[in-house]
């Protein structure tokens, strides 16, 4: 995204002021209906925002409730490395699209179709389509029914009666 061609020389300053002093200015930016605050960094050739946290919304280490050390299974770990493993591919990130910008645009544009009335009746939204939800259930049996049980079975034994007294 390129600056106003008004704002050039001020873009280049700051960038070229905040390289040199290797400083970061601190601003306040609304994104949607909400205040954020950010810092605003030269990286090369141009400014970079980067969004961060207010103090009150920070909370300190004491107050993370982190689980402490557990032991896991060497056969747990394995299963849990091969489930990670075959959920892995290469990043694709143009598989990745804003839909709540394309459902926004879709109602502005039916908005504009219209003459800018309201729209009486709210088109019904379409279902979000899962990525990548494996079923640990049904993986974890197909490894079961692929490799068998490593448990020796065992027989059932007649339960003993017992007599009313």
């Amino acid at each position: 995204m390129e600056p106003a061609k008004g704002g050039d020389k001020a873009y280049a300053l700051l960038r070229n002021v905040l390289s040199g002093t290797k400083k970061v200015g601190i601003a306040k930016v609304v994104i949607k209906t909400r205040e954020h605050l950010g810092a605003v960094k030269a990286q090369g050739e141009v400014l970079v925002l980067e969004l961060m946290h207010f103090s009150e919304e920070i909370i300190g280490a004491e107050d993370l409730h982190v689980p402490g050390e557990t032991k896991v299974g060497k056969k747990e770990a394995d299963m849990a490395k091969q489930l990670v493993e075959s959920m892995t591919g290469k990043w694709e990130p143009e598989k990745y699209k804003d839909d709540y910008k394309e459902a926004l645009m879709e109602v502005i544009e039916e908005k504009v179709a219209a003459g800018g009335k309201d729209l009486a009746k709210p088109k019904k939204t379409k279902d979000v389509k899962a990525t990548n939800v494996i079923d640990l259930v049904s993986v974890l049996q197909q490894s079961i029914n692929k490799h068998g049980s490593q448990r020796p079975t065992r027989t059932a034994k007649p339960k003993a009666k017992r007599k009313a007294a």
